[in-house]
């Protein structure tokens, strides 16, 4: 197999399938673009769909939990310079505060039910405390932005802190671990790249197609 582009939309990075070992197929993107340690390997001779974080032409929700302010406030500003960089326009960025990150997911939800947005971002923080209350919320508020996107078919990403103490969550918000906003917001995009081409794909293979 040559070595070959991946047709992709305007402003996305590169990204190529390589002859790998023993005749696989390796699918390999810009090192910034990895979200994980490791590389997908796909087998040779097989359809692939492969996204990548472009933001050209689409617009993005985001819902944040105001609980926990000053962690979700960096969270916020890593999704949206993640957003930009990746070729966002600030005017087609909406971002919708909600009290608390149980209350995320009918925020998830109503953006992506308004169909105005490519993807969705849900960003909060979730801290433990001496009840089960933390466990509750986190559980509830996972469960609860895959069901926006399970129901909506909107890609929506979860992009919400469940750390033991207030440090984990700072090293997590722009510290030593990087920002769980911009990876969230990063993801949002990748999953609305990808879907654009499944659309893309299946429109040209309906009735009547060529």
């Amino acid at each position: 197999m040559t070595d070959r582009p991946i047709p992709r939309l305007e402003g996305a990075d590169e990204l190529r399938i390589s002859p790998g070992v023993d005749g696989e197929a390796e699918t390999s993107v810009a090192p910034e673009a990895e979200h994980a340690p490791g590389r997908l390997v796909i087998p040779d001779g097989v359809g692939a769909f492969v996204g990548m974080p472009n933001g050209v032409r689409r617009s993005v929700g985001i819902v944040v939990s105001r609980y926990n302010g000053d962690i979700t406030t960096k969270l916020l500003d890593g999704a949206l310079n993640a957003l930009v960089a990746a070729g966002v326009q600030r005017d087609r960025i909406d971002v919708l505060q909600v009290p608390g990150a149980f209350e995320l997911p009918l925020g998830a939800m109503a953006l992506a039910k308004s169909r105005r947005y490519a993807c969705v971002v849900a960003l909060g923080c979730v801290i433990r405390g001496e009840t089960p209350h933390f466990d509750f919320i986190a559980a509830e508020a996972a469960s609860g932005i895959q069901l926006a996107a399970l129901e909506t078919g909107v890609p929506v990403v979860l992009g919400v802190l469940t750390t033991e103490d207030r440090e984990q969550a700072e090293a997590r918000a722009g510290g030593a671990h990087g920002n769980k906003g911009a990876e969230a917001a990063s993801s949002a995009l990748e999953m609305a790249d990808v879907f654009a081409r499944l659309r893309t794909v299946t429109a040209g293979s309906g009735p009547g197609a060529a």
